[in-house]
């Protein structure tokens, strides 16, 4: 999970500044963590304690209502019973990485991936983002390869994973949509070496980088056994105690 709010963070200053190259400095003094680090610690809450998944949503969206939700989503937020919204928005992908990391069968990631989703994106291109999301990061943990992620990836979401970073980077553009979004950040990984490489190659597509980031950060993490060092104390001095509580508590549990 933590991968995933590091990419969060990483990607922040570049989300309305794109760029198209891998050559950018990890953090700055501007680098924060957005709304979809507040909602993957609000799984992440979720599944530490039980507490149903719209309850911890609405809890740590109106915790922090500036963090830069979708307007859809601060609706949601606002609203004084809020419904699923038939969203296909790459929401539902940045917020699902503890799922990935936390339940041990894929019937079972698959399953909550879906029920931390449906409660505000229960379009089925929101739901498969968030399943396909979650699916990456159980494989990578799970002894997968990378060839077997591109595989099962694509023939169970039928994601177009063949393409690379550097096919993708010339004409990709702003997209918050879950199917122009999840392939491209899973490629982000599967063309990487390291976990600061995959970061690399989401943030430089140029389009919506924090969430690409995210995404491929968490899947990384899965993938190469952890954020190095550096990255990870710089990512967890830039959170509130109250979120950075629960992600300590998470990742002693289950990283």
């Amino acid at each position: 999970m933590l991968g995933a709010i590091a990419g969060d963070i990483i990607g922040s200053v570049y989300e309305h500044r794109p760029i198209k190259t891998k050559d950018f400095p990890l953090f700055s003094q501007d680098s924060r963590f957005t709304d979809d680090t507040v909602l993957t610690v609000a799984i992440a809450h979720s599944v530490l304690t039980g507490r149903p998944y719209r309850e911890a949503l609405l809890d740590f969206g109106r915790r922090y209502p500036r963090a830069g939700y979708g307007r859809s989503f601060f609706h949601w937020l606002q609203s004084d019973n809020p419904h699923p919204y038939n969203s296909w928005g790459n929401g539902s992908a940045m917020r699902v990485s503890p799922v990935g990391f936390v339940f041990s069968s894929e019937k079972d990631v698959l399953e909550q991936a879906k029920a931390a989703t449906a409660v505000t994106h229960n379009h089925p291109e929101g739901i498969k983002g968030a399943q396909a999301t979650a699916f990456a990061i159980f494989q990578a943990r799970t002894g997968a390869d990378k060839e077997q992620i591109r595989t099962h990836i694509s023939e169970r979401f039928n994601y177009d994973l063949s393409r690379t970073v550097d096919e993708i980077r010339p004409t990709y553009s702003f997209d918050i949509s879950c199917q122009g979004t999840v392939p491209e950040a899973i490629i982000s990984f599967l063309d990487s070496d390291s976990y600061e490489d995959a970061v690399r190659n989401a943030v430089s597509l140029g389009g919506d980088s924090d969430t690409l980031a995210c995404i491929t950060g968490g899947i990384a993490e899965s993938f190469y056994g952890g954020v190095p060092d550096d990255i990870r104390k710089k990512a967890l001095d830039r959170l509130p105690s109250d979120l950075l509580e629960i992600v300590n508590n998470f990742c002693q549990k289950y990283e």
